[in-house]
């Protein structure tokens, strides 16, 4: 019978996974087995995610929680190996994609019975507008009907359970409209034994207790309505405490006075307002098809951790929840800024605004970002707008380079999203305005010390300090409740000396945990002995300082020394490794030399690694505290050598996770010395070089700022060049430029030669990539200048080979040529030669020299097979498909071309995914294969219209323009080509717009009345 069942379910939908109830495969009405435990855990998280990237941190945390094994990743791969294995052998059409930092399952939404639950209901809410709610209604019975149980049935993890609750809340909400749209259309009669099981079901589940209620009304039964009320009430006095709502209690009242307004209505129905904001109804499944294959929506989860301690504040937070969820349509963007003095939680309040409203009220995504507007380097909108666009999805190369322009981006891409975006610590309004969202359905919290006056439309919260009430819960959860209710007159009297400053606070109440023989009566003698420093207390930041001096004097020599010298990093976190470089201590346990700052609270933990270990922050206040201490106890030497040891551990680190993220080739090196953590540690974090450099990405930067400004040309400039792969990879141009613009100011103040010529030649590369030719000519022609006076041959002959690009972009064949020629000589190392064999084989192949071009592009193809290197693959098999297909092999060139496609899709790289997809269409049409070819074109204008590349988009419509007409459909070509004459507008694009616009010419319109 239950085979009977399940069959019956599966021909009903269709659907090849279920979630509406136990987590089901199926192919071709079969069961397909997924292993009990952990693979359910990860195959019900992609899928309740389906086209969204899940990261591997995410799936720990739902199999572990907080205490993961250290397989745990290694054990996440498998579960993921596996279940391909069983989803592969069963032919089950899905793909679960490694990306960066984590993965992605691809399944169409009418695969999966939640996909096809909020297809239908998404389809009756068109029907209701239609006036067809009959339909409507029959829609959503058959949504609801797809349910076999609670959602995830039996999958053992609370987090996905927690999610499961509100698909099934979904569940719930369709059931109460389909009710709602019958009532309405008098079918009492036949709904009250229906609704009876469903109070019985959800006895606290109001709306449903009203609609039978007007059931039975309208069923003359007026006594049992009643009697439901009567017995609701009872329950939730009972269970809860509380009265009904309003709404059943002025129901009660209209059936006791036999109000007319009960009578069925007479006009159209509406669905139930409460249900759209649930809803996220899936695409068609013909629709699907025509996504591009790497462009999943993004939805951006950058909040940080809530606090746990959170006290007070109540009326502010409903006062801020309020302005962000306003639902009029007359509303703007909803602005709250937090403002008040330093130490009063402006952050903290903001973090749990954010996330009270995140998942309710702002499910597309929420964005942050700390804009350090109390230091004298705040992050500029452009930087910020950088960093936004990225996490909406936009690859780094596709990020324009103008404010202008990122605002305009950013603004298109926050339109008809509902995002909240939290700003911290800016500024001033120039900081703000260019981050400011288009949209109404967006929300944007801001704090800052200033009060932002000129922010238009913006609703301001001034945070004071705590009362006495809300000061002593804050206390008591730090040193607990008892020891508070054991001292009530000393907690008071603490509380009225340090001002309730919740910073103050939270420092005294440390010293207090840590040293639990303390009584808090002797604290306050303590405080009494400072009458100076009480008196400063409620003055701002000098009484900050007063209340810090307190807990550093209490503090061990060694601790005072480091925290004086961890002021010297300038990221918002930095590792727990950075201690033992500071006090030039290898100890086997770094973290171990910070853990008494954090018991004291003069440092926090800031997160957790990817291998486990902690990661530390200070507040700014107790930054600026431990620098004063710094110029105060200790000598401009210990300083300096202090700066070099971190240097040192930094370019140590970079320099390996380089290697290991990038492959081991040439690099140019300086004489910085390095200062090595032990190998084991060092092993640890860079297991993943590559998200090593992400996670770091912030640190290094300032770093890199840092040891400039401070006169340590030789650690800037080797750790900004060493980076430079990493940010061309990832597309942070913002980042290459800010970190070699100051690298390159040092090394010129120190009249060091080497220096300025490899961060030249690196800008070189730079303005290459954003197609900055003369400043590219100008930077590569001073390194290749200073590296000749150096007599740096190899150094030489890389800025011979990126100058050959440079003239061939340019339209220089021949220089270009001569270039290459000279680069090769040059470089011995097979790597860096075999990147200039792929560079010149386009100018062999217009050279029609097809069997030169062919050997260079297997030599250089074979190199990078042997040293493991997939990006150079990927472009050394795309120039061989171009080969082909001048040579008339267009067999060969799918081949080559459709390899390399699928490197960079794996890799993660839309912009590659774009160009190859358009190479592709051409070899398809060569081939004769309009269809494919059509499909190609199509996806690569999919892609770059996702990424809002127009320029390139409209490069494929012209293509895809031209097969139209050759193949007579001249009304198709017309469209494409009229869209991309429009994209062409920009006058460097005017010869690309002047062909656009000579096929238009040529292109018959369409006639009168043809579709």
């Amino acid at each position: 019978m239950a085979t009977s069942h399940l069959e019956s379910r599966f021909q009903k939908m269709g659907a090849t996974f279920w979630v509406l109830g136990e987590l089901k495969v199926f192919s071709h009405q079969s069961a397909v087995t997924i292993t009990a435990g952990r693979q359910e855990v990860v195959l019900a998280a992609l899928l309740l995610e389906n086209g969204r990237l899940l990261s591997s941190d995410h799936l720990i945390r739902l199999l572990w929680g907080e205490d993961p094994p250290e397989t745990a990743r290694t054990q996440v791969q498998i579960c993921v190996s596996r279940i391909r294995k069983a989803l592969a052998s069963a032919h089950v059409e899905a793909a679960i994609v490694t990306r960066p930092p984590g993965y992605l399952l691809r399944i169409g939404d009418m695969a999966l019975d939640l996909g096809i639950f909020r297809s239908l209901v998404a389809e009756s809410r068109t029907l209701v507008a239609e006036g067809r709610e009959d339909v409507a209604a029959d829609r959503l019975r058959s949504a609801v009907s797809l349910w076999d149980g609670p959602c995830l049935h039996g999958v053992p993890s609370e987090a996905l359970a927690r999610a499961a609750q509100r698909i099934d809340e979904e569940r719930l909400a369709a059931t109460e409209t389909f009710l709602d749209l019958e009532l309405a259309m008098g079918r009492h009669h036949q709904l009250t034994a229906e609704m009876g099981r469903l109070v019985d079901d959800n006895p606290l589940r109001e709306r449903f207790r009203g609609q039978l209620m007007l059931a039975l009304h309208r069923s003359g039964r007026q006594a049992e309505a009643l009697e439901v009320y009567r017995r609701g009430r009872a329950l939730l006095q009972e269970e809860l405490g509380l009265e009904p709502g309003k709404d059943l209690r002025r129901l009660e009242h209209a059936i006791l006075t036999d109000d007319p307004a009960l009578r069925l209505p007479q006009g159209p129905v509406t669905l139930a307002p409460h249900q759209a904001a649930d809803e996220h109804p899936g695409e068609h499944a013909e629709a699907l098809e025509r996504l591009p294959v790497a462009t999943p929506a993004v939805v951006p989860r950058q909040l940080p951790v809530d606090t746990a301690d959170f006290v007070g504040h109540q009326q502010h937070v409903a006062e801020a929840e309020d302005v962000l969820t306003q639902t009029s349509s007359q509303r703007a963007t909803g602005i709250v800024v937090v403002v008040g003095r330093p130490g009063v939680g402006k952050s903290t309040f903001a973090t749990r605004v954010a996330h009270r409203l995140s998942e309710d009220h702002f499910p597309d995504g929420q964005l942050f970002c700390r804009l350090r507007g109390g230091r004298t380097d705040p992050v500029s909108p452009q930087e910020v707008l950088g960093r936004f666009l990225r996490a909406l999805g936009i690859p780094g190369p596709a990020v324009p380079d103008s404010l202008e322009e990122r605002a305009e981006m950013y603004r298109s891409l926050l339109a008809d999203r509902r995002i909240l975006v939290v700003l911290d610590d800016a500024a001033a309004e120039e900081q703000i305005l260019p981050l400011l969202p288009g949209s109404r359905t967006c929300g944007v919290l801001v704090t800052s010390r200033a009060r932002l006056t000129a922010l238009p439309g913006a609703h301001r919260v001034q945070l004071d300090i705590l009362q006495q009430p809300q000061s002593l819960e804050l206390i008591g959860k730090v040193i607990g409740a008892d020891r508070v209710a054991a001292e009530p007159e000393a907690a008071r009297a603490l509380v009225c000396s340090v001002g309730g400053l919740p910073l103050a606070l939270r420092i005294v109440a440390a010293r207090l945990a840590a040293r639990p023989h303390w009584s808090l009566a002797s604290m306050v003698q303590r405080l009494a002995d400072e009458q100076r420093r009480l008196d400063e207390l409620a003055h701002g930041e000098l009484t900050v300082r007063a209340s810090l001096s307190l807990t550093y004097d209490g503090l061990a020599e060694n601790d005072r020394r480091l925290l004086r010298l961890l002021s010297l990093p300038k990221g918002s976190t930095f590792p727990g490794w950075i201690g033992g470089a500071l006090l030039d201590d290898p100890h086997p346990q770094p973290s171990d030399l910070l853990e008494p700052l954090v018991d004291v609270q003069m440092l926090d933990v800031a997160g957790v690694e990817a291998d486990g270990a902690l990661r530390y922050g200070f507040h700014d206040i107790i930054r600026l505290f431990a620098s004063d201490r710094l110029h105060a106890e200790s000598q401009a030497a210990e300083r300096r050598a202090a700066l070099r040891r971190m240097g040192g551990a930094w370019l140590s680190l970079v320099t390996r996770a380089h290697h290991g993220a990038f492959g081991d080739y040439f690099l140019i090196a300086g004489s910085a010395e390095r200062w090595d953590l032990p190998e084991n540690q060092t092993r640890a974090l860079l297991a993943r070089s590559a998200e090593w450099l992400e996670s770091e990405r912030e640190s290094l930067s300032l770093v890199v700022e840092d040891l400039a400004q401070q006169g340590e040309d030789e650690y800037a400039w080797e750790i900004a060049v060493n980076l430079a792969w990493f940010y061309e990879a990832r597309g942070y141009l913002d980042d290459w430029d800010r970190t070699h613009a100051k690298a390159l100011a040092a090394v010129r103040r120190a009249n060091n030669l080497r220096g300025q010529a490899a961060v030249q030649f690196s800008l070189g590369s730079l303005h290459i990539n954003r197609w900055q030719l003369q400043e590219a000519r100008k930077s590569l022609t001073f390194a290749l200048d200073s590296f000749e006076k150096l007599a740096a041959t190899r150094e030489a002959g890389l800025c011979r080979r990126d100058l050959g690009n440079v003239q061939w972009l340019a339209g220089d064949e021949e220089a270009a040529l001569r270039l290459f020629d000279q680069a090769e000589r040059d470089l011995g190392d097979d790597w860096v030669r075999s990147t200039v064999l792929t560079a010149r084989s386009p100018l062999l192949i217009r050279q029609g020299d097809f069997e030169r071009a062919e050997a260079e592009l297997q030599v250089a193809l074979d190199i990078q097979r042997a040293r493991g290197l997939g990006r150079g693959q990927a472009r050394t098999l795309q120039r061989m498909g171009q080969l082909c297909l001048r040579r008339g092999q267009a067999h060969e060139a799918r081949d080559a071309l459709t390899r390399a496609l699928e490197m960079v899709v794996t890799d993660g790289d839309v912009i590659g995914e774009g160009y190859l997809l358009h190479d592709l269409g051409r070899v398809n049409e060569r081939l004769g294969l309009s269809a494919e070819a059509a499909s190609c074109f199509e996806k690569s204008i999919a892609v770059r219209d996702h990424i809002l590349d127009r320029t390139g988009a409209a490069a494929v419509r012209m293509d895809l323009a031209e097969m139209w007409l050759r193949g007579g459909d001249a009304v198709r070509a017309r469209a494409l080509l009229e869209i991309a004459v429009e994209a062409l507008a920009a006058p460097a694009l005017a010869e690309r717009r002047q062909r656009a616009e000579r096929m238009l010419a040529m292109t018959p319109a369409a006639r009168v009345g043809h579709v």
